[in-house]
């Protein structure tokens, strides 16, 4: 069967084979560890290479050829977090500051499941297209529509001020920054540029990937302890979301002309869930929503889900449309 075959291939990569031996370190707590400023570089390195190579082939492109794109890209960055709220609160009788921040989780991207399905479209042989970083940098701000729920929800007035704080606050993280900041470099070095640099930001890509999902696989087997906390309904929350959103985008990829590479990857972008940047903003905008439960929803349970199950099954669907 062909999806078995494919889930098979994706276990048995490097890749997810790294995040596998991370969890099993983490559950036999297991004295293996980055050191935290070998994270940061790790993540600067994967986000700002992804930058560098959207920005190179977008400008190969012009505005018509992505105009469909950004505006489901759009599209999906206002409904994924009010989708995720309204559920939360009426099937899930969560609070309002609580549905807010798990929203605002799902509703954000999780820049590690794009550079694992980047990864995986290419060792398929069908690459995304290069802009589809331009995608990932837009639906970061999932984060303001969830928080703007909140405040709507709470009965507060959204006041300028506020309102651009948090879009600020947005643009300070470092996932916005370095993926726009390297599209920007990208852009105006061209292919020449590429050329000279893509030794360092390419070819090592894929070992460093691997690093940083053995480290993430240490990080969510510690979410794991958390389970009973998060309830059934919440487990069932943070397994079916992802399938749902993640379906939706590579339908959506697929009908704005997308290939099936770039259909892929935006359905694994759309179901996947921020635990970096995300719980940050929720923190600071949302301190009495409990960490226990959209943490362990985002990084206990969907993250691991979409690396193992769920990136198989976004191309599997995606390659049954473009058959």
């Amino acid at each position: 069967m062909p999806g078995i075959d494919l889930l098979i291939t994706n276990l048995l990569s490097p890749i997810v084979l790294a995040f596998v031996l991370g969890i099993i370190a983490g559950v036999i707590k297991s004295e293996l560890e980055l050191p935290e400023p070998v994270l940061k570089l790790l993540a600067i390195y994967l986000l700002f290479s992804i930058g560098l190579k959207g920005g190179t082939e977008l400008a190969a492109v012009s505005f018509a050829d992505i105009a469909g794109v950004l505006g489901v890209t759009i599209a999906l960055t206002i409904a994924i977090p009010i989708v995720a709220y309204f559920v939360l609160r009426k099937l899930g009788n969560l609070s309002i500051s609580n549905a807010a921040a798990v929203a605002a989780h799902y509703g954000s991207v999780s820049s590690v499941t794009f550079f694992a399905s980047i990864a995986f479209a290419k060792a398929m042989n069908t690459p995304s297209e290069g802009f589809m970083t331009a995608v990932v940098a837009l639906m970061e701000w999932g984060v303001i529509i969830a928080l703007i729920l909140a405040r709507w929800a709470h009965g507060k007035q959204s006041q300028t001020g506020s309102i651009r704080t948090l879009a600020i606050e947005t643009l300070r993280g470092r996932g916005i920054l370095l993926l726009t900041g390297g599209m920007v470099i990208g852009m105006l070095a061209g292919e020449r540029g590429w050329k000279q640099i893509s030794p360092f930001y390419d070819d090592l890509f894929r070992g460093i990937l691997m690093l940083f999902l053995l480290e993430m696989g240490m990080t969510a087997a510690r979410q794991f302890r958390a389970f009973a906390k998060v309830g059934k309904f919440m487990t069932g929350f943070a397994l079916l979301m992802p399938i749902c959103m993640g379906l939706t985008g590579v339908w959506l990829g697929y009908l704005v002309g997308l290939s099936l590479g770039g259909a892929f990857v935006l359905g694994a972008v759309c179901a996947s869930s921020s635990y970096i940047d995300a719980p940050a903003a929720c923190r600071a905008s949302l301190p009495d929503a409990d960490p226990g439960i959209y943490l362990t929803a985002s990084l206990g349970i969907t993250f691991p889900f979409n690396i193992v199950f769920g990136l198989p099954a976004y191309y599997q669907f995606a390659s049954f449309l473009y058959r």
